[in-house]
Formats: C-alpha cells, structure tokens, sequence
C-alpha cells in the first residue's frame, strides 16, 4: 500500500474513514446552507453571519475542558455514538423549521448553539480516538488522512450544495432540503462506529476520577512551552483567519455579486489547496515545529493577498493556496499535540488544544462580521490576516527562550517524551 494511504490497512479506520467522507460531506452542505439561510433572513447578513458562528463555536470555549475530561473517562467509541446522533438530530431538525418555513433567525441561533455542545464533546473525543484505531507510528498518515477526507468533502459539499440550493429554487425552503441531508448524512458515521471490532483498539486505561484532572492537564502544558508555542499561534489564526465560512460568503455577495452557486463553488476551490495540504501531510513521517510557524505566517500573507483580489476569477485563483497553507497549518498542529502529550493525558490536552483553536471563534467572527460591516468585505480577509502574522510573530517572541526545541522533530511519543524531559 502507497505510504500515503498506509494507515487504511487497518479495518477499523478503514470503517471510519469511509464514514467520514459521508458525514463531512454533509457537514459542508450544510454550512453553505445554513450560511445562505442566514444571509436570506437577516438585514445585517455580516453581524448575523458572525453572530451565528459564534454562537456554533462558544460551547468549544465554554465546555472543551470539561468534554476532554469526559474523553478521558469514557470509552472514546460509545462517546462518539452519542455526540453523532446529537448533532444529527440538531440538523434534521433545523432543516425541517427551514423546509416547513417557520424558521427564523434566533432559530438557527439556538440549534447552531446546540450543535455546538455536541461538537465540543465530539471533537477531543475524535481527536484522541486516532490513537486508538491505529498505532502511534501511524498517527501522522491518520491525522494527514482524516484532513484529507475532510477537505475531499469540503470539495464535493459545497458545490452540490450550491446546485441544490439553486435547483429547488434559491430560498428558505431549498437550504432547509440540503441541511436535512446532512442529517441523515450522519447515519454513515454511525453506522461505521457499529461495525467496529473493539478488540483491534489501541485503548488507553481510563482515567480514575480525581480532583484537579483539568488542573493536571493545564500543569503539564505549563511545562511545555513548544506546546504552548503551538497552542498560540493556532489560537491566533483560529479566531482571526479561519472564518472563511463568513468571510466567502460576504465576498461572494457584496465584493462581486455572485449567488449561492458560485458562493458553494468557492469553497469547493479553496478545497483543492486544502486537500493537497491533507495528502502532503499524510506522507510526513515526522512534523517540526517551525513547520507549524512557518505555514501559519504564509497563511496570514495569502488571506491578506486574497482580500486584495480585483475579481471573482482572481480571488478563486488563490484561494487554493489559502487552503493549502491554512491545512498545513491545522494538520502539523493537531500532530504535534497528539505525539507530544502523554497518552493518559491526550483527551483533555487535546480538549484544550481545540477549545483554544476553535473557541476563539466566538470572539473573532463577531468580530470580523463587524469589520465587514463598517469597512467592507474585503476587510475581513485583509485585517484578518493582519491579525493572524502580529499573533504568530509575537507568539515565537515570547517562546524564543525556548527555541532550540523549533528544530525538534515530532516522530513517536516516545522520543518526544525523553526530549521533554531533557
């Protein structure tokens, strides 16, 4: 097998591999939806857009320390069980509020919330259950690979989203189709997470319950300052340039009157970039943090360069590189957190690890819907992007002390234990 698909011997990430492609693919048919829903219910679209993401991000913040300690406790297989079928049901039923045509916008408030406490308590839960489904000496292809499967979606979804949308007419109605798909999408992923054979899981002991296990896991990363390092320069981009959601949407529509088609096409696009980050990163068989630096300052560079853009034609140009740059970025992180922290400890760093990569998006989508609104579309890539290099640059100034440790490579936790312990 190709080293960069080596991780799909393995039967059980092989059965949720195959459910991902589903499931994400649904995921991103309703993101183009629920924006486009959004956009046709409300007067301020850029605050409402901003507000709505917010809203599906906050409980990231709120509740990711509290949910990685839960990943921490509980078999990782029966949690995800649950957190699919919760965010499942949100969708199916904030489709039928749209097809029906009795949704309003504090509807989609509410149920973007929802879907948001199930995604904070799936996502540490997913994150360490990689190590689970396959050895630590394939982490790397696995991580590469799910982004891979993420980003192969995110080329499909939008695209058949936008058609759909456009198909059944354009309206409220028609986004309210395309978002119960992605409900029933999610039967995919539980139907693959039934078929497993727990007896090929890599488990690890559950945590005994004792006070101060959050407290444990905030020690450990304040002796860490490499994954501390890691954890600013995510926390900047997370919450200032990941906002491509709301910031094509106001680009499509307000920069170059474009519709829901050429909106869904947009990030089928930027999906491209993003995919091929996926693949290059899944033929990595080892992650150095000054790769985490480095992709996240190119990043900040191109969405400057893309809010720049004259015409539809050249902003679709380089938004591949966009995602290229902005994949590299998530995949060496994520695998840097994942082969750096001790195992018994995983689920809750990694349930802080996302809650400052994704939690910060409560604060910077108002935020950046703001500055659309007051200066212009085009200021939410160009001042997004301007946040996102002072963050990286100042982040690397502040962990200089420690900056032997940017030419470390990350390979097996094992190594990189004896490293820390140096």
């Amino acid at each position: 097998m190709s080293p960069t698909f080596r991780a799909l011997h393995n039967r059980n990430y092989r059965l949720y591999a195959a459910g991902g492609v589903v499931s994400n693919t649904g995921t991103w048919m309703q993101r183009v939806a629920q924006d486009w829903l959004v956009v046709l219910l409300a007067t301020n679209a850029g605050t409402a857009l901003g507000i709505t993401t917010g809203l599906q991000f906050l409980p990231a913040l709120l509740l990711s320390p509290y949910a990685g300690l839960v990943a921490d406790r509980m078999p990782k297989l029966r949690l995800l069980k649950i957190t699919q079928t919760v965010m499942a049901l949100t969708a199916l039923v904030l489709g039928a509020l749209a097809v029906t045509g009795t949704v309003q916008v504090w509807h989609v408030y509410v149920l973007a919330f929802t879907f948001g406490i199930g995604s904070a308590f799936d996502a540490p839960a997913r994150q360490s259950f990689v190590s689970e489904m396959v050895g630590p000496d394939e982490v790397t292809n696995a991580v590469g690979l799910n982004s891979a499967s993420f980003n192969a979606a995110r080329m499909l979804g939008p695209a058949v989203a936008g058609l759909l949308i456009a198909a059944f007419g354009g309206g409220v109605e028609a986004t309210g189709w395309v978002i119960v798909i992605n409900g029933l999408s999610y039967s995919a992923v539980l139907l693959a997470l039934a078929r497993m054979n727990p007896a090929l899981l890599h488990l690890t002991p559950a945590e005994k319950r004792h006070k101060g296990m959050i407290r444990d896991a905030v020690r450990y990363l304040r002796g860490r300052p490499d994954l501390l390092m890691v954890l600013s320069v995510v926390g900047f981009a997370g919450t200032f340039g990941l906002n491509f959601q709301m910031t094509s949407a106001l680009m499509a529509t307000q920069v170059f009157d474009k519709g829901a088609t050429e909106y869904g096409l947009l990030g089928s696009i930027m999906a491209i970039g993003s995919l091929s980050g996926a693949l290059l990163a899944a033929r990595r068989t080892r992650v150095r943090l000054r790769l985490v630096v480095g992709s996240a300052l190119l990043f900040g560079v191109v969405e400057i360069a893309a809010g720049l853009m004259p015409t539809y034609t050249a902003y679709a140009v380089i938004v591949p590189l966009l995602g290229l740059s902005a994949l590299t970025m998530i995949t060496a992180a994520n695998t840097t957190m994942q082969l750096a922290t001790a195992p018994h400890l995983r689920g809750r760093v990694m349930a802080l690890y996302l809650m400052v990569f994704m939690g910060g998006t409560p604060i910077g989508s108002p935020f950046i819907g703001w500055i659309g609104e007051t200066f212009g579309a085009r200021w939410t890539l160009i001042g997004g992007g301007a946040l996102v290099l002072v963050g990286v640059l100042g982040s690397v100034a502040l962990f200089a002390r420690s900056r032997h440790r940017l030419g470390e490579a990350v390979v097996v936790p094992e190594r990189v234990a004896v490293a820390a312990s140096a």
